[in-house]
């Protein structure tokens, strides 16, 4: 069985780039240019936008583990 560090590890790297590429094609369709040279204010919504978007992927990995460990204690 894998290591409980190794799946805390997976599950909040899958979380985060999952959310923060969801947040990138997000910024895409609303036209925020997250690599746009120079700090524009469409560059920096986009690039708050791509850490919100991370951060709640994270969070949403974490309350999996937890769904995950209270199933199993059941």
């Amino acid at each position: 069985m894998a290591s409980p560090l190794l799946i805390e590890g997976v599950s909040d790297a899958i979380g985060f780039v999952g959310g923060a590429l969801a947040a990138y094609w997000l910024s895409q369709w609303l036209g925020l240019d997250v690599f746009a040279p120079g700090y524009s204010t469409r560059s920096i919504l986009g690039i708050g936008l791509l850490g919100l978007g991370g951060g709640l992927g994270l969070q949403a990995a974490r309350r999996w583990r937890a769904a995950q460990h209270d199933r199993k204690k059941d």
